[in-house]
């Protein structure tokens, strides 16, 4: 996944690095009709018009593509007949047609190129692409698209270069250790595809302009320390003080803690699967 940098002719070129998209296939980015629908924007709003979500708006028009995460047809070979990009997310998406000429978005691992041959089921090999249940994949490999419950479709490691590794089974449950650190109990009947999400690059990419982000529908966004202190907690004081003159945990505008606050519920059924938390930053 090559990266695209500029000469510094103009104060916007000078940090910008975009993808090469040398991956991709298919030149036109219209995605194919019956796979994909309308996308209406919300602007961050919900249905009563109230902001729930800031800085959101504006941006280009998009389609949603249909990926299908269930690898829905299973021990049927499909031929990869396109490497697309999906401006819904991070990752690339691979077009593919089966056998019986039925088409299909998945994402796109690296590695996979035009032409190759995958499966799904418990009939296929373990190799990149070929989307296998969790007893049928061979320890230490790597894996991502993974299901939390067998057939809701794949939930985890599904953003760009994500991926995970399956450590161990035991008594009907797979370990596997994610990005984060987290080490979790899946059960073994769950489905996972073989390989690396591809674009692994896309951590590395620099819009360059302030115009480029509003492009993707990102709005800018204020920091609380230099607001008035009517508008957020950490605003006021004298220079750059950190939130009305003396020192101030970060916040959110309404008061919860920014940094080190654990959002999740103490008391969760889903606890029981989880051998170990994911790594404290430092």
């Amino acid at each position: 996944m090559a990266l695209k940098t500029f000469r510094p002719l103009t104060p916007s070129l000078r940090f910008k690095v975009l993808p090469a998209f040398e991956e991709i296939t298919k030149k036109k980015h219209r995605p194919v009709k019956s796979l994909s629908r309308s996308l209406k924007k919300t602007g961050g709003r919900n249905n009563q018009g109230r902001v729930t979500t800031r800085h959101r708006g504006g941006g280009h028009k998009r389609k949603l593509r249909l990926i299908d995460f269930k690898r829905r047809k299973q021990n049927i070979f499909a031929s990869v007949i396109a490497i697309e990009y999906d401006p819904n997310r991070s990752a690339r998406i691979a077009l593919i047609e089966y056998e019986d000429q039925e088409k299909a978005y998945i994402l796109a691992p690296m590695g996979l190129k035009v032409g190759d041959r995958i499966m799904a089921g418990d009939q296929a090999d373990p190799s990149v692409g070929n989307a296998l249940p969790l007893k049928a994949i061979p320890l230490g490999a790597s894996i991502h698209n993974i299901e939390l419950t067998p057939g809701r479709g794949g939930q985890l490691v599904r953003s760009a270069g994500a991926q995970a590794f399956l450590t161990n089974r035991e008594s009907g449950l797979a370990i596997i250790k994610l990005a984060s650190g987290e080490i979790r109990k899946i059960n073994e009947n769950c489905l996972a595809t073989l390989g690396q999400v591809g674009n692994s690059d896309h951590m590395n990419v620099s819009s360059g302009k302030a115009g480029r982000t509003r492009w993707l529908g990102r709005r800018p966004h204020v920091r609380g320390m230099v607001m008035n202190p009517v508008d957020h907690p950490m605003g006021g004081g004298q220079g750059k003080s950190k939130g009305g003159g003396g020192r101030h945990h970060p916040v959110s505008p309404w008061g919860q803690l920014a940094k080190g606050f654990k959002t999740r519920k103490k008391h969760k059924p889903s606890d029981r699967f989880i051998v170990q938390r994911k790594k404290a930053k430092k």
